[in-house]
């Protein structure tokens, strides 16, 4: 089955560096301006998840959130979550690494989307 969010190599790495240091994790995407437009890793828990989220899948076994607002733009996209060098947002855990998750993607092809029902 395909898979609305995936994580490259890379990612997956810095998500177990992660983990090992705050233990489980967890994502959200909410699609506002500032920080909110990157990817945001916390620690499990820490984000209080509400209605207006949806759980995207997950990543490196760290639950993905996204806002409903957000998801209605991406629907027809697969997420891939990648790290890049540089400064993310200042309360997602990558941080003081570096490092800063960023959002890339691919639109679904015609059986992915069959196969997702959209």
């Amino acid at each position: 089955m395909v898979e609305r969010v995936t994580a490259t190599d890379a990612t997956l790495e810095l998500i177990e560096k992660l983990k090992n240091r705050h233990g489980p994790l967890m994502f959200h995407q909410s699609g506002g301006c500032c920080d909110g437009s990157s990817p945001m890793c916390y620690q499990d828990g820490e984000l209080r998840i509400g209605e207006s989220d949806i759980h995207l899948g997950t990543i490196g076994d760290s639950n993905f959130y996204i806002s409903k607002d957000q998801y209605e733009y991406w629907k027809h996209t697969q997420l891939i979550i990648d790290v890049v060098d540089g400064r993310g947002g200042m309360f997602s855990l990558e941080g003081p690494e570096g490092k800063r998750f960023l959002v890339r993607s691919r639109v679904f092809t015609e059986e992915e989307r069959a196969e997702l029902k959209l």
